[in-house]
């Protein structure tokens, strides 16, 4: 019986801390930071932006270049986030971009590697 609340404990406090580092991106994404959010970019990632096509195997310096340009040239001020899950862990966080205007959609596949959450693919339309 001990043996299995062990087992539980360590279980759900694993899921608490992925819940957590997923929080500081979403938190990231909320304060409109670009260079906080790129600091979950994993060393090659796929990014597709608006009116661009996409770039696969980019590299987690041109990306996060590429993401602080957008979100300057576009006035992000925040995140409302609207879905956010694991699977097989694989999480997938989805929302809305906030600015002046209409906004823009944004999804992020995460993959964990080496014990923290990198983003893989970010898509924003």
């Amino acid at each position: 019986m001990k043996k299995l609340l062990l087992v539980l404990a360590i279980f759900f406090t694993g899921l608490t801390l992925k819940a957590q580092e997923a929080g500081t991106i979403v938190n990231a994404l909320k304060s409109g930071n670009a260079d906080q959010v790129s600091n979950y970019f994993d060393k090659i990632l796929d990014i597709k932006l608006p009116v661009k096509d996409e770039i696969k195997s980019i590299g987690k310096n041109q990306a996060g270049i590429a993401l602080k340009t957008f979100f300057n040239d576009n006035n992000i001020k925040g995140f409302e986030l609207s879905s956010q899950r694991e699977m097989s862990g694989t999480m997938y966080i989805a929302g809305k971009l906030t600015n002046d205007g209409a906004g823009y959609q944004l999804s992020m596949m995460l993959r964990y590697k080496e014990g923290k959450p990198q983003i893989v693919t970010i898509r924003i339309s």
